[in-house]
């Protein structure tokens, strides 16, 4: 079973995948925020830096109201965010990879994801040393 010891931000705006993917999190020991938006996103990434307790990784929803995914993980990019964003999305086209990474994505799920990716996926960013926080499997 994967244990996260690490502060991770939720940008999601469906409220029904808010309360089950920060219960997933939670339940395996990580420290949630939720952001519904890209814009209000983008703040909490600048107001947890200048509080200095940096978010370890972020999930971002790549469509929302306000300010969408790729335009909030382009922003975060551009104002030097260097931690690890991971596309979390219902786009699951041809080509629709690439255009999260391209966007500056580190790594892309697709959504229904299953408990044990999703925990993998952010658990293997420790392995790399790329998040902040201390993840283990």
């Amino acid at each position: 079973m994967t244990t996260l010891d690490c502060r991770i931000l939720l940008a999601e705006d469906c409220a029904d995948t808010q309360r089950l993917i920060s219960h997933m999190l939670r339940k395996a020991g990580a420290e949630v925020t939720v952001a519904a938006d890209g814009q209000a996103a983008v703040q909490c990434v600048v107001d947890a830096d200048a509080e200095g307790r940096p978010f370890d990784l972020i999930l971002m929803d790549m469509q929302m109201p306000v300010l969408d995914g790729f335009s909030a993980t382009r922003r975060l990019r551009q104002d030097g965010h260097r931690g690890p964003i991971v596309a979390f999305t219902a786009l699951a086209a041809s080509g629709d990879r690439e255009a999260c990474i391209g966007a500056g994505c580190d790594e892309y799920l697709t959504k229904p994801v299953e408990r044990e990716r999703l925990l993998g996926v952010i658990s293997s960013f420790a392995k790399k040393g790329q998040a902040g926080g201390k993840l283990s499997a």
